[in-house]
């Protein structure tokens, strides 16, 4: 039975200190992603990219913080669209931009998962937590809230109401690597789950992977991935505003990716942060259509030899 996906692109890059992201979208097109999607079995289409009107500019009592009616209004767009994509697909996919659509995305989501009286699970592939709300943070970047503002943390009085928040108990992030000290607070005390670089040098990343997805499938859950290009070495990946080094290997990726394949559990995908401006003749953006195809049924038996 051929099973429908959709690729919504979202240029934000107001959530970052770094201009780029704003051609992600563009790159995975030109990359192949619809192709390789379509080739793979899969009923694609394509709802074009998501725009938003001129803002009156919004102040806030963190002086830090920049471009914040944009990322509102990014975040109003983007929640309705996600919750009516995931209504009408089996997968919906949003191509960003960077990751404050995340914040969009998820609350959009979470409303589907809502009405289906389905909880909503997240594997949070970053190496960052986003964890800052709009008092916490001391860059600016709004990027870095997404997770705090979708568990209904305080301080987002500046973002739209959530119709429907997410248990931080559903969230599991792996390849952390690069955590401010607010953040490591709000780890701790709402208890997230979070396997960080070390942690998964010494376990590797199919024990609390497989973990993660028998907790998913024992509650009936919805799961949405939200694929950040700094959760790989900059080594593979360079195309990022926000390199970390010592990110995921380019198998530890596909393997992750084979592994959620294999569970079937997947509803949802975000492939966030990719700046081509940053990137070497496309492998970053080709890199992230091989991950992909590899979440949409690709074997490594399947995969062509590619040069660069």
């Amino acid at each position: 039975m051929t099973r429908t996906c959709s690729i919504l692109g979202a240029p934000v890059q107001t959530g970052a200190s770094q201009p780029g992201c704003i051609m992600g979208p563009a790159s995975l097109r030109t990359a192949g992603l619809l192709r390789t999607l379509a080739d793979l079995g899969w009923e694609v289409t394509d709802l074009g990219d998501l725009s938003i009107g001129a803002q009156e500019p919004v102040t806030h009592a963190n002086p830090a913080i920049h471009d914040l009616a944009e990322t509102r209004a990014w975040i109003e767009a983007l929640s309705e669209a996600a919750f009516n994509a995931a209504q009408t697909h089996d997968r919906p996919i949003f191509i960003g931009g960077d990751h404050a659509l995340a914040a969009g995305t998820l609350s959009g989501i979470a409303r589907h998962a809502a009405t289906q009286a389905r909880p909503l699970f997240v594997l949070w592939l970053d190496a960052h937590p986003d964890l800052h709300t709009l008092r916490t943070t001391t860059s600016g970047n709004l990027h870095g809230t997404p997770v705090a503002y979708v568990t209904g943390q305080p301080d987002f009085d500046a973002f739209p109401p959530l119709e429907a928040s997410i248990d931080p108990a559903n969230f599991c992030m792996m390849g952390i690597r690069s955590v401010d000290p607010a953040e490591r607070e709000r780890i701790a005390k709402i208890g997230m789950e979070v396997h960080d670089m070390r942690a998964l040098d010494e376990t590797g990343v199919l024990a609390p992977l497989r973990a993660f997805l028998a907790r998913v499938r024992a509650a009936n859950g919805l799961l949405h991935i939200s694929f950040d290009v700094d959760f790989l070495d900059p080594e593979i990946a360079p195309a990022v505003g926000t390199t970390v080094p010592g990110g995921a290997t380019f198998r530890e990726a596909h393997l992750i990716m084979e592994e959620l394949c294999d569970s079937e559990l997947v509803t949802s995908l975000d492939l966030v942060e990719l700046n081509p401006f940053l990137d070497e003749r496309g492998r970053t953006a080709k890199l992230i259509c091989d991950l992909t195809a590899s979440l949409f049924g690709r074997r490594v038996l399947d995969r062509m030899t590619r040069s660069y």
